[in-house]
């Protein structure tokens, strides 16, 4: 559980927990759950707070476990979702705020070698457009500090905030605190930091960690003594990054003594670095690289996993999440590592498995950073690795997708019951009151599958611990999902079946009846638009599993709007037929969903993400700047919503 200062940093920061819970928080950064198991406004939250626990001195996950397994997950999901451009703010201060008198964004994240030699040939591409010589280039190479983002204009100080609007936290100067070297005000942005060696002398038994020392340096409240004479004493400062010591040289010079340049750099300061910053100095070429809404485009944090160990495995056991994934856990010969013995390790999934030769006997070395489950990096000594052909929960003989095995038994397998139950609702859309916490609720009495709910009573839900009230209003839902129209096509996607996703299943009901879909063979299938062969075997399957669910629902006499069949519709013709279109942003001519549908009846096929396929991009109101780029690098033509209806009115 959360201790009193976790809860009392998450109010202060606004931060609320809806979709999780403590125990599922904790479960999470513990890794004892799957981020894929997880909803989008879940791993959203999660993300927020690990993100205000670790600037407030309460790191739950590593740096390396936030971007590269609950970041990319969201970057996977949703390329373009708002969370992704976000400034991860000094959220312990959230309140009155202040224009900034300069941005300060976050700052792009590499772990390898291969991925600044990536950024460096952006940065090759852009000095060519501003006619510069890449190699005589100057990059900078500075320690990054790992203490409290702050800007000093000479007169205010202020936090990072958002990177747009701060809290001016003055104060800090008026209680003392100097800058580094004596330096003087007004260098610009910096951070907070406390020398370490200072720390572990006379403040480890009053603080948590140096973070935790810099946040209460910040707060309103009265000063810790000892945090009075850290700044007496000028252990604790505000250090510019202009002051910074830094190695300057080519990019030619970089590469030819990279971990050299890297590790004289992290040992340049006393204080606490959590990797290197790597930025080219010319202003021109600044401005032509420009920046996101999340970060410089011409600067770049490289970090290393520090810790690491060889260690030999004693055998890979597949463990199936609640979304159907089947990953592999390693368990090894324990190893004391980064201080804590260590049993077992993740691998990122099982085509890792395959290439790598994981297995018993193999040789591995695992990395560990903060309090989590090690990854599994580089493989010592390889063996012929073993996969599973059965799903460890239910039995189900899982199948292939890109790099990740599954188990497609959605509706009978125990690891994804819950999943499946919350699945259904969500698919249907106009259902309310059906999220997670209402379906754990129900799992926890028993309920193990959709046609069960629909059988609840009002009674039946009080006496599983909902209110009166809201037991009255969960009956009044169900009904409601009934009696409104819903497509056929968005009803058999709620099922849950592996590989007939919505598009697989409009697709499939715009060729065949929905009655006469589960006696399809697989050749009728195949012969479906976008549907090969091995999909075709899997969707045969799943839907034989779901056949005797199926047609326990479909009796209860929902009110489904069939799907026009192919060779019955009576297109007309229109601007847009054929062409693939795609929304985005607020529409005022009608939801999204209805401009897709009308879309469609007028001859197009509707895309959820820019590709190199889309014709079209129809923008509404707050659109992101990132799908608007992407159609023009694409050539997409691109109309605002006006202009899309009167091409389709003419």
């Amino acid at each position: 559980m959360f201790t009193e200062d976790q809860n009392a940093l998450l109010d202060s920061s606004g931060i609320r927990l809806v979709s999780l819970t403590e125990e599922q928080v904790i479960a999470i950064a513990a890794r004892q759950m799957d981020e894929a198991e997880l909803a989008d406004d879940q791993l959203v939250e999660f993300l927020e707070i690990a993100n205000v626990l670790y600037r407030g001195g309460f790191q739950i996950i590593p740096d390396a476990e936030y971007d590269f397994t609950f970041l990319t997950e969201l970057r996977m999901r949703h390329p373009h979702h708002p969370f992704l451009d976000k400034v991860e703010s000094e959220a312990a201060f959230i309140g009155k705020t202040v224009e900034l008198p300069v941005r300060m964004l976050s700052t792009e994240k590499a772990y390898t070698k291969k991925a600044i030699e990536q950024w460096g040939a952006r940065i090759r591409k852009a000095a060519l457009k501003v006619n510069q010589s890449f190699d005589a280039l100057e990059l900078r190479v500075t320690p990054k500090l790992d203490g409290f983002a702050a800007y000093d204009d000479g007169t205010h100080l202020y936090t990072r905030g958002d990177g747009r609007r701060g809290t001016d936290i003055t104060r800090v100067f008026d209680r003392g605190l100097s800058v580094a070297h004596d330096g003087k005000r007004g260098l610009g942005a910096g951070e907070i930091v406390v020398n370490r060696r200072y720390f572990d002398e006379y403040l480890q038994d009053d603080f948590e960690n140096p973070r935790n020392f810099q946040t209460s340096v910040i707060k309103e409240k009265e000063l810790d003594q000892n945090a009075v004479k850290a700044i007496q004493d000028k252990a604790s400062v505000f250090f510019p990054f202009a002051l910074l010591p830094a190695w300057v040289g080519t990019w030619q010079l970089l590469l030819d003594d990279f971990d050299a340049i890297i590790s004289n750099t992290r040992s340049s300061v006393e204080y606490d670095v959590d990797g290197v910053i790597i930025e080219i100095t010319d202003n021109e070429l600044k401005n032509e690289m420009g920046a996101t809404r999340h970060h410089h485009s011409w600067q770049i944090a490289y970090k290393e996993n520090m810790e690491a160990a060889h260690v030999k495995v004693i055998e890979v056991l597949p463990q199936t999440s609640r979304s159907g994934r089947v990953n592999p856990v390693a368990r090894v010969e324990p190893t004391r590592l980064s201080g804590a013995l260590v049993q077992r390790a993740t691998a990122h999934h099982y085509k890792m498995v395959l290439d790598k030769g994981i297995g018993p006997g193999a040789v591995i070395e695992l990395t560990r950073s903060g309090e989590v489950i090690p990854k599994i990096g580089a493989v010592i000594t390889p063996v012929v690795a073993e996969l599973p052909k059965e799903c460890p929960s239910c039995g189900s003989e899982v199948v292939w997708d890109g790099d990740y095995l599954y188990c497609p038994n959605t509706i009978g397998c125990p690891s994804q019951i819950a999943n499946t139950l919350e699945h259904f609702f969500k698919m249907l859309r106009h259902v309310d009151l059906f999220g997670a916490a209402s379906i754990e609720k129900m799992y926890a009495n028993g309920i193990r599958s959709v046609d069960q709910i629909y059988k609840l009573t009002g009674n039946d839900f009080e006496n599983m611990g909902f209110g009166p009230k809201q037991s009255e209003n969960l009956v009044e839902q169900l009904n409601r999902s009934r009696a409104e129209k819903i497509e056929d096509w968005r009803f058999l996607s709620a099922f849950g079946v592996f590989r007939l996703g919505p598009g697989n299943c409009e697709k499939l009901l715009s060729n065949f009846l929905l009655q006469d879909i589960f006696n399809l063979n697989e050749e009728q299938i195949v012969a479906v638009e976008g549907f090969a062969k091995k999909t075709a075997t899997i969707a045969i399957n799943g839907l034989k599993s779901i056949k005797p669910l199926f047609d326990e629902l479909y009796s209860l006499g929902f009110n489904l709007e069939c799907t026009p069949l192919v060779e019955q519709s009576d297109k007309p013709h229109s601007p847009i037929a054929g062409k693939q279109i795609v929304f985005t942003g607020s529409m005022t001519h009608g939801s999204r969903d209805d401009m897709e549908k009308e879309a469609k009846s007028l001859g197009a096929k509707v895309g959820k993400a820019v590709t190199g396929k889309t014709d079209i991009l129809v923008t509404g109101e707050n659109v992101g700047a990132s799908k608007m780029n992407d159609a023009k690098a694409k050539g997409v033509q691109i109309l605002t919503e006006e202009e899309y209806l009167n091409l389709t009115r003419c």
